[in-house]
Formats: C-alpha cells, structure tokens, sequence
C-alpha cells in the first residue's frame, strides 16, 4: 500500500523518536546503519520530512535531525501524508481508474473498508505512542530489532 520511501520515512522517524531530545540530534549515518537504508535515499527521505515540518535539520558537529514538535503531536498519518500523500487512501485495490461508488471494481467494498481501518490507525497511533508500546515490552522493538527491523 506504502511506498518503500514512505515504509523508510515512518522507521527513521519512529528511530528519531525515540533517540533524539531537544539538545540531541541524531545523524543521518546512524539512522541509515542502523535501519539499513540506504543513505543516500534516507536523506532524500528526511529532507522531505524536513520540508513538510516534521524534522528540523541541524548541520555541525552536533548535528542531525530530530523531530519538529513533540512526538505526540505527530501521528503516522502525518508521515504517509508527506512522503505519499492521502490519495492512496481513496485508490482502487486492483488498480482501475474509474474504481468508486457508483461503480466499484470487484472488491470495492471490502478493500474500502481496509484502507479506512488503516487509515483510521495511522491517524491515531502517535510517535509517542508507538514509543510507550515499545517500553511496555508489548512488540519486537522491545529485543532490540528497532535497530534493525529486518532481524
């Protein structure tokens, strides 16, 4: 449903989350190591995020990015908005152009209602949130995969 930049968007940021601080910055090799994203492509990424005010970029000896407000200020969806936008949310499951509810596709229905649930998780689950999940030990962030989502 996401793109590979936006799937890289919401790790980097949920990494910037939960590593930087008002006076600590994290570096873009950092994130791009331990996430194992490509660093040319993640600083694409965060400049973007940049742009759209959700990181605030510092270059210098202490700098890096973190985040713009306070992470429960900044839900998923803010971040699916600015790297992907919302028209995903309103695309057909198959593909068709002409796809809506005059005249739905085959799965029209039931693909709606899964881009609404996903759309309606996105726009609750904060930064902030996600982070108290992890220090509740209630996912595979807690065993030390945030580093590397892909063990």
């Amino acid at each position: 449903m996401f793109s590979a930049s936006c799937h890289y968007g919401l790790q980097a940021m949920f990494y910037i989350a939960l590593h930087s601080a008002q006076d600590k910055n994290v570096e873009l090799s950092e994130i791009a190591e331990t996430q194992n994203i490509p660093k040319h492509f993640l600083s694409k990424i965060l400049q973007l995020l940049v742009k759209n005010k959700l990181l605030i970029s510092m270059r210098g000896p202490n700098g890096g990015f973190r985040l713009s407000r306070d992470p429960e200020k900044i839900c998923l969806l803010d971040v699916v908005e600015a790297i992907d936008g919302l028209d995903i949310f309103n695309q057909c499951g198959i593909g068709f152009r002409e796809c809506d509810d005059t005249s739905p596709c085959p799965i029209h229905e039931e693909y709606k209602n899964s881009r609404e649930t996903v759309f309606n998780l996105f726009k609750n689950k904060t930064l902030c949130g996600l982070a108290g999940d992890v220090q509740k030990g209630a996912n595979i962030m807690d065993h030390g995969n945030i580093m590397n989502p892909n063990v």
